[in-house]
C-alpha cells in the first residue's frame, strides 16, 4: 500500500527541492547536525548527545508514521546531516525516496552515515510464509514498532552511541558517560514501570493497528485482536460485531489505540460493552506531557495500569 506512493513522492519532493540544491553545504558547525525519522529516536540521541548536536525529527508525533511526507526544508536538513538516525526495516517506507532527493549517499540506507536502530533488535512476528496481499499491509522483516519496548532502548543507545563516537571522537568520552547516565536511569524506570504494571501481565486488550506488540511482550500482555480487521483496513461492522463477542468471552478489559486514529467505533464499542478506550502513544510528543522519552513512557504505562485494575 505504502509503496505505491514512492514514484510520486520523490518526484514532487525532488520538483520542490532543487532551488535548496544550489545552497552550499560547506559551513562551520559546532554540533554534530543530526536528522532523525521519529521523535523518540531524536530524544534519545539528544540525551547521549546533548549540547553536542543538533536533532530535527523529520515525521510529527501527530502523525502516523507510515505516511509522512518530508517537506523540501527537511531535504535541506538531511543534505546537511552529519548522520541519519531511522528505524530501518520497512515502517519508514517514505525514507528512502527521501533520502535519494537529498542525494547525499553515505545517508543512504546502509552507508556509513545511516544509523538504522533495528540493528541487534529481537524483532517480533517476522513472517514465517509468503506474503500475500490479502492479508494487508504486513511488514516482511518482522513487526518494526519496536521503539515501543524500553528493553529495546538498551539497543538503540549502544547502536547511537557508537556512531556518535565515530562522527566525533573528540567526545567520545562526553558520550560514554551520557550514555552511562541515561542507562542507569533507564534500569530504575524499568523496574518501577514493572512494578506500577505488575497486575497487567497475562490480561488480553485489543489495539487497533498492530503497533504496540513490543509494550504489550514487555509487560506480558496478551494483544492479538485488533479493531482493524486486516492491517490497513478500517473497522467493519462484520467485525466490531465479531470483536464485540469475544472481549464479552475473553473478559478484555481495554481497547487501546494511538492519537491519529479515528477513536469513533473505538469508543462506541467499549461503551456498549462497558470497558475502556485509552490512548497508549506511538510518538514522544504525542501529547502534552510526553515529551522525552521516560515522560512517553511514564504516561503510556500510566494509562494501561489504570485501564487494567
Amino acid at each position: 500500500m505504502l509503496n505505491k506512493f514512492r514514484n510520486i513522492f520523490f518526484l514532487s519532493l525532488l520538483g520542490g527541492a532543487i532551488g535548496i540544491f544550489s545552497l552550499s553545504n560547506v559551513y562551520a558547525k559546532e554540533q554534530l547536525q543530526i536528522v532523525t525519522t521519529q521523535t523518540i529516536f531524536a530524544d534519545l540521541v539528544k540525551q547521549i548527545g546533548q549540547d553536542k548536536v543538533s536533532v530535527k525529527a523529520v515525521a510529527s508525533p501527530k502523525y502516523n508514521i507510515h505516511f509522512i511526507q518530508p517537506k523540501p526544508s527537511d531535504v535541506r536538513a538531511v543534505s546537511n546531516a552529519d548522520l541519519y538516525v531511522n528505524g530501518g526495516l520497512d515502517l519508514e517506507a517514505w525514507s528512502d525516496p527521501f533520502l535519494e532527493a537529498a542525494g547525499k549517499p553515505q545517508l543512504f540506507r546502509n552507508g556509513e552515515k545511516n544509523v538504522d536502530l533495528s540493528q541487534g533488535i529481537r524483532l517480533l512476528k517476522i513472517p514465517d510464509h509468503p506474503l500475500s496481499r490479502a492479508e494487508g499491509d504486513m511488514h516482511i522483516f518482522g513487526n518494526p514498532h519496536f521503539q515501543m519496548s524500553p528493553d529495546n532502548a538498551k539497543v538503540m543507545v549502544h547502536t547511537i552511541l557508537e556512531k556518535l563516537k565515530e562522527a566525533d571522537p573528540a567526545n567520545v568520552s562526553f558520550y560514554e558517560q551520557n550514555a552511562k547516565s541515561f542507562l542507569t536511569k533507564l534500569d530504575e524506570k524499568i523496574s518501577e514501570w514493572k512494578k506500577l504494571c505488575a497486575h497487567c501481565s497475562g490480561q488480553e486488550i485489543i489495539n487497533y493497528h498492530d503497533d504496540i506488540e513490543y509494550f504489550a511482550d514487555f509487560l506480558g500482555l496478551k494483544a492479538e485482536q485488533f479493531l482493524e480487521p486486516k492491517p490497513g483496513i478500517p473497522p467493519t461492522p462484520k467485525h466490531l460485531a465479531f470483536l464485540e463477542d469475544y472481549i464479552k468471552e475473553h473478559h478484555v478489559k481495554a481497547i487501546v489505540l494511538p492519537t491519529y486514529y479515528s477513536r469513533a467505533e473505538a469508543e462506541k464499542l467499549a461503551n456498549k460493552i462497558g470497558i475502556k478506550a485509552v490512548t497508549i502513544c506511538q510518538g514522544v510528543g504525542e501529547l502534552p506531557g510526553t515529551d522525552d522519552f521516560f515522560s512517553f513512557f511514564d504516561y503510556n504505562f500510566q494509562q494501561i495500569s489504570g485501564a487494567l485494575q
